[in-house]
């Protein structure tokens, strides 16, 4: 949590510096935040399994032993769209949210949320290198394929949740009038990922903790569409790189996991704007 505190309190510092600049900032200046959702697609991904503190775990009747890899493992994302119409749910999908502050009419900040989701495809079959339990699994075929019931099922579903800090660049477009406003967005950024992970391993089953688990860094770009006083609406793309150094397998100090993955999104938002200086 104290590095989710320190990227809020350098996002406002560095409004604030820029907003002190008579030289940067205009009457065009203004906050504003948004809400949308995202689709998502990943590359493949390879996912190191460790834990060898030798522990003897009386659900699966083994001592967790074991330090393993599986290779170029297939993913998909969990939309979960049909949430949407229940407004109790509405943080159920993968949605997205933004808050941001422009300095003028060309560049800005902005504080960027993602909660994607991200699912091993059961069932697939995949090649695997290290131990389980002591014993050599290069390729056994009792763990080529993923069987979430027998083997393993690994997911971030309740968000691979990817924060970033950006820096905004716009470019106007089309503007016939001060009720409309085009243009192209430009947005690279680095953050870090906290996901919660859903895993289940040899039969045990734990949805952990939310976790700082590495680090994210990206680029989004698209268009943006200004209405009337305050509204705006923009769809973009993205697409970003993000490794998952340490992933919580069955609870703290009870295993880990780490694995990589290109990500590209598609995502559309809404939003409203706020002036912030007459």
């Amino acid at each position: 949590m104290r590095y989710l505190v320190l990227f809020v309190f350098l996002f406002c510092k560095s409004a604030s510096f820029f907003s002190q600049s008579d030289n940067l900032i205009t009457k065009k200046s203004k906050w504003y935040i948004s809400w949308g959702y995202t689709r998502a697609i990943y590359s493949k991904s390879t996912i190191h399994f460790k834990n060898l503190s030798n522990r003897y775990n009386p659900i699966t009747g083994n001592n967790d032993y074991y330090d393993f890899t599986i290779h170029n493992v297939s993913a998909t994302d969990r939309p979960d769209f049909n949430k949407i119409k229940d407004i109790i749910n509405i943080t159920v999908p993968q949605f997205v949210a933004r808050v941001g502050y422009m300095f003028n009419d060309k560049w800005g900040i902005e504080m960027n949320y993602d909660h994607t989701k991200y699912v091993v495809i059961d069932y697939q079959k995949t090649n695997i290198t290290g131990q389980i339990f002591g014993v050599d699994v290069l390729n056994d075929p009792a763990y080529r394929i993923i069987d979430p019931v027998k083997f393993l099922h690994f997911e971030h579903t309740d968000g691979a949740n990817f924060w970033m800090l950006n820096s905004v660049r716009k470019w106007k477009l089309y503007n016939p009038s001060n009720k409309f406003y085009l243009s192209w967005v430009f947005k690279p950024g680095a953050g870090i990922v906290f996901p919660r992970t859903d895993v289940s391993l040899f039969g045990q089953q734990l949805n952990n903790d939310w976790h700082i688990a590495g680090w994210i860094v990206g680029l989004e770009s698209g268009l943006r569409i200004e209405f009337l006083k305050h509204g705006f609406f923009e769809l973009v793309v993205k697409e970003s790189y993000a490794d998952y150094v340490k992933c919580l397998v069955l609870g703290k100090g009870n295993g880990s996991a780490r694995h990589q993955f290109f990500t590209g999104q598609l995502t559309g938002t809404i939003g409203l704007r706020f002036d912030s200086k007459k």
